[in-house]
């Protein structure tokens, strides 16, 4: 009897063929070995992987008809090998669509289909990256504020700015953190927000802790002109979450922060609303359990479409150097490159930096950041006033035309050269691609003479 092995609807497909208008694509890693074995089927591994993310099972049924596969199975549209020396292995880039009609405007439906049983085929899967098709993303409103309404907010129009974290991460009364607060605002930090890990404890709970922290930051206006976005920590579960949002906003939060455990969704239904019109900060440090699976500029662009403004970012100099060097920086790039209708959102390269790092991070990530900063500013030799002062002044220096240990040693810049002092600075290492090696590199010259 004649079988065909692999499913003309799943693999009789390429990317220029499908109707990429209603087909998520998403872009894996798949890196499988049978040990012993000289002969592997990778596409039989691939053909129920993506029969699992869509219509099928293990075992075909009467009601899995062709018509019910060509409109709602996935499809193998890309499979770029990658050479190994192991028979027993295969390597490879691949690239499955996904109809939308199978879920029709649904986050967690459409993270079952790219992101679920799959993980269980292919132990070392890792999804890429994902192409959001015209019709998904049309369903989607994105930030109410992203970097242009943060800016405009602000009053801030080119320049990085600074964010004062909330240390330590719980027990300090409202009173404590509204003097935490008060005093980096006297140096002239632009943004502050709770901890992730701050929630309602015995001692504080987000209602009084945002009363006292707006009053404090009443007070540093009214010596400065200038008042930072508090964003108030509001993760919790979805039948209390929407209520703390909306009667936040009412006492006048004018941020509020998530963690990505409250869910996509959450994020997304909180940012349609119309009665929540402030900025919200997503806090996405903790998916680093997931990040062996999926990469962080995936992660990245369904925070970006389901409304975050701004997001935790992770860098390669960080204390916690969770990627690659190219991953954090293509993080940010996810978050600023143009997406149809979607504003872009700021990147937040973050975790242990200290303001001998502004260069680099200006440098990797561009003038559109904000920079985070708890132990690096509140941990400054003079205070949590001057560690506020040494950020802006690092970023000041790090945007300037003058060398940067040369602008610390102005007069003025007393707080970065404090800080300098106490954490380095550290010179971005060099990679001699271009050239056969460092001695042929191109050096400037002095003349003499005119």
């Amino acid at each position: 009897m004649y079988t065909r092995y692999y499913n003309p609807e799943i693999f009789l497909q390429t990317l220029d063929g499908i109707d990429r208008s209603r087909h998520i694509v998403a872009t894996y890693y798949m890196d499988d070995c049978l040990p012993g074995e000289d002969f592997v089927d990778h596409f039989a591994l691939i053909q129920a992987m993506t029969l699992e993310g869509s219509t099928g099972s293990w075992e075909k049924v009467a009601e899995d008809t062709l018509e019910m596969r060509e409109r709602l199975s996935g499809k193998m549209v890309g499979y770029y090998e990658l050479p190994t020396d192991n028979p027993s292995r295969r390597s490879a880039v691949v690239q499955l669509a996904f109809p939308i009609d199978a879920w029709i405007d649904n986050v967690p439906m459409m993270l079952l289909s790219i992101a679920g049983n799959c993980f269980a085929y292919s132990p070392k899967l890792r999804l890429l990256d994902i192409f959001l098709p015209d019709h998904l993303l049309a369903s989607f409103k994105g930030p109410k504020f992203g970097v242009p309404g943060i800016r405009q907010l602000l009053e801030v129009p080119e320049r990085p700015m600074s964010l004062h974290i909330l240390k330590p991460k719980m027990g300090m009364t409202p009173k404590e953190v509204a003097e935490q607060c008060y005093q980096t605002a006297l140096g002239g930090v632009d943004m502050i927000k709770d901890d992730e890990m701050t929630s309602d404890v015995y001692n504080s709970k987000y209602d009084d802790r945002l009363k006292a922290v707006n009053d404090a930051l009443d007070r540093a206006e009214a010596k400065t002109g200038k008042r930072p976005i508090y964003f108030l920590s509001i993760t919790d579960e979805p039948r209390r979450i929407f209520d703390k949002a909306a009667h936040a906003v009412e006492l006048g939060a004018r941020g509020l922060l998530v963690c990505y455990s409250a869910g996509l969704s959450v994020i997304r239904q909180l940012a349609e609303d119309p009665a929540i019109s402030v900025p919200i900060l997503y806090h996405a440090s903790h998916q680093i359990a997931q990040q062996p699976r999926i990469a962080w500029p995936v992660s990245a662009k369904l925070a970006r479409i389901c409304g975050a403004d701004l997001m935790l970012t992770p860098t390669y100099w960080s204390s916690i150097p969770m990627v690659s060097l190219e991953e954090g920086i293509r993080t940010s790039q996810v978050k600023l490159a143009p997406l149809g209708h979607i504003k872009p959102i700021f990147p937040m390269p973050c975790a242990g930096v200290y303001p001998g790092l502004a260069p680099i991070l200006i440098g990797e990530y561009g003038p559109d950041i904000v920079i985070p900063a708890g132990g690096g500013m509140l941990g400054h030799p003079d205070g949590y006033t001057a560690g506020a002062k040494a950020w802006q002044q690092a970023i000041a220096g790090a945007m300037s035309n003058e060398n940067f240990l040369e602008f610390a040693k102005h007069p003025e810049n007393r707080e970065l050269r404090r800080a300098l002092e106490k954490w380095g600075y550290l010179e971005r290492p060099k990679t001699p691609w271009l050239r056969v090696a460092p001695k042929f590199h191109p050096r400037p010259m002095k003349f003499d003479i005119e």
